[in-house]
């Protein structure tokens, strides 16, 4: 049998490796699944469609029900353009810090997983611990659903409380908005700019649905918060366009336009609600646009759908969380995690892990050593919770 690693031993393995989500993570998952193995704890991917990616899930203790989960994502964001202190790929403490990417969304809390995992396999818990590891939570929540869907299939024990561990400096997040974003592609007809009455620039088209986006911001701030929205910063869904490209020179009506747009719901307003909204100011932008030449027109692919997570009535894992940590205070955010996936699966769910969600994707992220050490010190309560 291999020998157990310490947590921060784990930090420093697991940020070893560069999982950016362009690039893939079967590295990472196949170093994790043979530590896992090595100490006979049951462990099982899942896979992308093209076998390129995976997410992993494991099961320490009793074959049975009632269990605690805990949830993490494998993926990092890019370092490119990012000016770093040190090597991000390397775990670098400086100041009562830990340095590296991913060090605090969310490798830290993976690695204090891991080691809870192990413990859980070597003492005489009563209950089981799980794990569930993703890829792809970055580039929007992509992977989460088919792994819960894969552990019903596999009748994995049911937990009666997943823990889904982003950096919440250990608070218990009860709530988060949902998030839909959208690729908008539009086809314009090039002419002239001095005869542009007779083209269709796709830009210029794409400004009106941006104008639409910040009206409609304007529109639901004015709105007054309702129920759990006013939990929320801001207290409303906000509209977002952050990318924008087309056109081919000045004096040249563009002939296409791609964009992003994204939503981030509160509890009041539903994706679906805002899909629909925004599919139809596309309708009406599109019509004006044929009007004009008929062969113009607007394209839109869905890219992601993340559900928001709810604040559950006496929930199991809101209890626990608070039994563990201690905090009894109201917390939502406005972020987007796995959290809602789960919680849409079936299982009762919270946001709780250690490090501060503000140095998240930036150059030099950290997380400090006290939150890792309170992290630890929470997987040591959550592995005593679980031999009761």
């Amino acid at each position: 049998m291999v020998s157990p690693l310490t947590p921060r031993q784990l930090f420093e393995k697991l940020v070893s490796f560069p999982t950016v989500s362009r690039d893939g993570n079967l590295d990472l998952i196949d170093w994790v699944e043979e530590y896992l193995t090595g100490f006979g704890i049951h462990c099982a991917r899942v896979w992308n469609p093209v076998r390129s990616k995976a997410s992993l899930y494991a099961h320490a203790g009793p074959w049975a029900p009632g269990g605690v989960m805990l949830s993490g994502h494998t993926d990092v964001v890019p370092v490119d353009g990012q000016d770093w202190s040190s090597d991000p790929w390397e775990l670098t403490e400086r100041n009562g810090r830990l340095y590296g990417r991913g060090a605090c969304d969310m490798k830290g809390f993976d690695a204090l997983a891991l080691w809870a995992l192990v413990e859980a396999r070597t003492r005489d818990v009563a209950r089981p611990l799980q794990l569930a590891l993703s890829y792809d939570e970055e580039l929007g929540c992509l992977a989460a659903p088919a792994l819960i869907a894969a552990m019903a299939r596999a009748d994995l024990p049911k937990a009666a409380a997943v823990i889904v561990g982003e950096p919440s400096m250990l608070q218990v997040v009860t709530g988060h908005k949902g998030n839909i974003g959208f690729e908008i592609r539009l086809k314009g007809h090039e002419v002239h700019s001095s005869m542009q009455h007779k083209g269709v620039s796709a830009v210029m088209e794409a400004g009106r649905l941006i104008q639409w986006a910040n009206d409609v911001n304007d529109l639901n701030r004015a709105r007054p918060p309702a129920g759990d929205d006013g939990l929320f910063d801001p207290p409303w869904t906000t509209a977002h366009v952050g990318e924008i490209a087309g056109g081919t020179a000045q004096n040249i009506t563009a002939a296409d336009c791609r964009m992003g747009l994204d939503y981030r719901c509160v509890p009041s307003d539903s994706l679906e609600a805002c899909r629909a909204a925004l599919m139809a100011e596309v309708a009406r932008v599109e019509a004006g646009m044929k009007a004009i030449r008929p062969e113009t027109g607007i394209a839109v692919d869905e890219t992601f759908s993340v559900p928001a997570l709810a604040p559950e009535t006496d929930g199991a894992a809101e209890a626990l969380a608070r039994r563990l940590t201690g905090d009894n205070a109201t917390h939502v955010v406005s972020y987007a995690t796995e959290a809602g996936q789960f919680q849409e699966g079936g299982f009762s769910t919270v946001v709780c892990g250690p490090g501060d969600i503000a140095q998240a994707h930036q150059p030099d992220e950290y997380i400090t050593l006290d939150q890792f050490r309170q992290g630890e010190a929470f997987m040591a309560r959550l592995l005593d919770h679980l031999k009761e």
